[in-house]
């Protein structure tokens, strides 16, 4: 499933990523710092550009507000790489940028949901990798007691990739992540430890630039299959859960992304946000995103309120993410995405699917395989004001059956449902890899 890196140069210049303006980058020995202490949406005036390049998406702004948007910073200079992430459980009220230093960190940040959407995931933990074999002492210093060659680099690179696929189970992202990194250090051409170290490097820095490229194709199919269903001159009204934007990627966003396109185009005509408890990352997230981006008529709503809100105000598509799309295309999401379907059908309204090519997992035959993670009971609990020692579930997503999407936005295209009324994953995933 892999995309071609020819062309690649040897990562010797900083690249800076990633959301939609990059300033000043902050000092990666220190742990952790705060770029900004408080949040102030009350004069953002951002527009988008759906015009810039793949390349200068990742290196430039994307947005005039982008230092609020920005997920991560990563350089590599003189053989160090310097690495941070933004701290999404401090949003929106304060922007904090937390050092990776160590891949337990990198481990940290994602169980931990400091950040958090499937390719966002991936990509924290690519770079988290690369830091650890280049800028932690500790594992330098084990590196260079390695006398067994590079077949023994090797070994040693593969149990921090295991490491890291331990840190949430659910979004195929990460694992497809590691396999295609096991490909490129397996490469014959890789003769020793310096070759597979620049290979992982390049290889993350390759990431950050494809993922802005590709999150940004998926806007435009998404926005072109919209357009053509609703010809409303005003455009499209979009009704979203969690949070999918520049925040859960390395820019711009997937299902947030098809709303950021059709803004682009002046066919956004309205978007709201489900809160999406129990972390609320509609709320926090995808609200701060819309109104740094002053998306047209914004709403946040309720999880319970979706039905309501639907029948009240109207609505043309549901666009939600996707931490795993399986062989059938029933598909893993955010907890309440699956009620969210079922509303969206009940109510004759488009439910589309927006996600990265690598998310489609087609050695999983239909939703009944995939892994649900479950949370601790606390973080829901302390958001609810529930009674202390009140038992709960609090499972991190849900599977929405096939049956209630209409369609799945990829980088690549649309895929839709052949005449029996299925999806075919295993063909579109075969004739695109």
């Amino acid at each position: 499933m892999g995309d071609g890196r020819a062309g690649l140069r040897h990562p010797s210049k900083k690249v800076v990523g990633v959301g939609c303006r990059l300033g000043a980058e902050p000092a990666g020995e220190e742990k952790v710092f705060v770029m900004k202490s408080r949040n102030n949406l009350k004069n953002s005036n951002t527009k988008s550009n759906s015009s810039s390049s793949a390349t200068t998406a990742t290196t430039a702004a994307m947005s005039n507000n982008g230092d609020n948007l920005r997920s991560l910073t990563f350089s590599y200079e003189n053989g160090t790489a310097k690495f941070t992430v933004l701290d999404q459980l401090a949003l929106p009220h304060e922007t904090t940028y937390v050092a990776i230093l160590k891949i337990e960190d990198a481990w940290d940040a994602i169980r931990s949901m400091r950040i958090r959407g499937a390719p966002l995931i991936a990509i924290v933990a690519v770079l988290g990798l690369a830091v650890e074999l280049t800028s932690n002492a500790k594992a330098v210093k084990e590196l260079d007691g390695l006398t067994g060659g590079v077949e023994e680099v090797k070994t040693f690179v593969f149990q921090k990739m295991d490491y890291l696929k331990t840190s949430r189970p659910t979004a195929v992202n990460l694992f497809n992540a590691m396999e295609e990194l096991k490909g490129i250090v397996d490469n014959a051409d890789n003769t020793s430890r310096e070759d597979v170290v620049n290979s992982i490097v390049t290889h993350a820095q390759y990431m950050l630039e494809r993922d802005v490229s590709d999150n940004k194709a998926i806007g435009s199919h998404g926005a072109d299959d919209l357009l053509a269903r609703h010809t409303h001159p005003d455009g499209v009204r979009v009704v979203t859960i969690c949070n999918t934007g520049s925040l859960a990627t390395a820019g711009w966003g997937t299902a947030l992304g098809v709303a950021r396109e059709l803004q682009c185009r002046n066919k956004l005509r309205s978007i709201a946000a489900l809160e999406t408890r129990p972390y609320n990352q509609g709320s926090r997230l995808t609200a701060y995103e819309i109104m740094t981006e002053n998306m047209p008529n914004p709403c946040l709503i309720c999880d319970s309120m979706a039905a309501s809100y639907i029948r009240a105000k109207g609505a043309d598509a549901c666009v939600v993410g996707a931490d795993r799309v399986c062989a059938n295309g029933d598909t893993a999401n955010k907890i309440g995405t699956f009620q969210l379907s079922i509303i969206a059908k009940e109510m004759g309204v488009d439910f589309f699917v927006a996600s990265p090519f690598t998310t489609l997992d087609v050695d999983l035959e239909s939703g009944d395989m995939i892994e649900i993670e479950e949370r601790p009971p606390g973080e829901m609990l302390d958001s609810s004001g529930a009674p202390k020692g009140m038992s709960c579930w609090n499972p991190a997503f849900d599977v929405t059956p096939a049956d209630y999407i209409t369609g799945i936005i990829t980088e690549k295209g649309v895929l839709r449902k052949g005449a029996d009324g299925k999806f075919d994953v295993k063909g579109f995933v075969a004739k695109h890899s």
